[in-house]
Parts: structure tokens; C-alpha cells; sequence
């Protein structure tokens, strides 16, 4: 029995994903370079080091200013970001979780201020229960431990939980756990190869929790 739901955040909850791709996409473009989806997509989901102005410097074979090209790309990614909302159908999922009396938390790769900063922004932070990220273990997803800490935090079995992720480093993480888990992929992680899941739709605006529940355990 499902008795409590843990949501990723970047691309999921909030699409920061989608907004980043696009900014660097034009960013390397305009030095006449590409960061393809698929190279992107390897970095999504997950913490691996990887630095897109120093890969643009060797894809142009020059030596870029790349401190101003990442003060640059903030600036514009941080602006983009306040004009964005949560993804369709989040806030009703969360409204939801606490209508059938479902615990609900939040595990993420990012970090604590990143993550609680946008929930603050989007009014949806009072809707979970527990929160873990980045800070709080020693190895980010497709590593279990953030899912694992995050049912501990809400005092639940692994069986017990529901994942919503939408990336393929997130799902393998929730199953790793040994947790259910659907897919709901954004704009860059929809071509993504997904580990086997217990379900996947296109956004959380196409079903009710309760019949999601209700399809997942029945």
C-alpha cells in the first residue's frame, strides 16, 4: 500500500531543465559549436563535474572567457526562471497527496537553497513533509540513498512509496531503493532510455493521483 509520494524537483516539479538546455544551446551556437541533447542528457539527473563553457572551449578548439560566458548564462538563466511556473498539474498532485492523507517529500540532486528558494518562489515548499538533497548524502542519484534518507525522513517503508522522477538517473535511483516509480518527462529527457518503471505519463494534468494509484496497484 502506497503511503506516501517523493517527488524529484529540477524537470519534474519545476522545469529548469528545458530553460538551461535551450540557454546553453544558444550560448554554443552563437561560437558556432553544439551541445547536443544527447551529450546534455548524461548530466541530467545527476552531479558528474561536467563543465559546458570548458566543453564549448574544446569544441572551438579557443580559448573562451569562460568565467564571463557562466556570469552571462546565469544572469539569463536566473531571469528566464521567474517567469516560469511549475509544471501542469504539480500543485494539484501536491493538494492531492495531503486530500488522501498521503506523507509527501522531496528528494533532489540539487542543492538545499537551490531547491527551497524555487519552492518558496512557486508557494509550494508548505506542501512537503521532508525534504533531501544534495546536502544531506554523499552520493546524488542514480545512487538510492537521497529515496532511501527520503522515506526514513517520512518514517516509511521503501514499499511504501510512490517516485515521481523525469530522468532516467532518477528513475534508476528510485528503483534501486526498491521503490515504485512513474515517469513524467520534460522536453529533454522524453527521448531519454528509462529503466523498467511501474508507469509514465505525459503530465500530472492527465490523471489524478488517486487513479494513478489506483492503476499502479491495481
Amino acid at each position: 500500500m502506497i503511503k506516501g509520494v517523493i517527488f524529484d524537483f529540477d524537470g519534474l516539479i519545476f522545469d529548469t531543465e528545458t530553460v538551461e538546455y535551450r540557454l546553453l544551446s544558444d550560448i554554443f551556437a552563437k561560437h558556432g559549436a553544439e551541445l547536443s541533447l544527447k551529450r546534455w542528457q548524461q548530466e541530467i539527473g545527476t552531479y558528474t563535474g561536467f563543465k559546458p563553457f570548458e566543453y564549448l572551449c574544446e569544441q572551438t578548439g579557443n580559448k573562451l572567457n569562460q568565467k564571463e560566458l557562466e556570469t552571462q548564462f546565469n544572469t539569463l538563466f536566473h531571469e528566464q526562471l521567474t517567469n516560469e511556473s511549475a509544471r501542469s498539474g504539480v500543485e494539484e498532485y501536491l493538494k492531492e497527496a495531503k486530500t488522501l492523507d498521503l506523507k509527501v517529500g522531496l528528494a533532489s540532486s540539487s542543492n538545499y537553497k537551490w531547491v527551497s528558494n524555487h519552492l518558496q518562489n512557486l508557494n509550494l515548499i508548505d506542501y512537503f513533509d521532508c525534504i533531501k538533497t544534495s546536502d544531506d548524502v554523499e552520493h546524488v542519484k542514480p545512487d538510492p540513498e537521497l529515496y532511501l534518507q527520503a522515506a526514513s525522513c517520512l518514517g516509511l517503508e521503501v514499499g511504501e512509496c510512490l517516485v515521481f522522477e523525469d530522468s532516467a538517473n532518477g528513475a534508476i535511483a528510485a528503483k534501486k531503493a526498491g521503490m515504485s516509480c512513474v515517469i513524467v518527462p520534460n522536453e529533454v529527457t522524453e527521448a531519454m532510455e528509462f529503466c523498467q518503471v511501474e508507469h509514465r505519463i505525459t503530465s500530472m494534468s492527465d490523471i489524478t493521483l488517486k487513479e494513478l494509484l489506483e492503476t499502479i496497484t491495481a
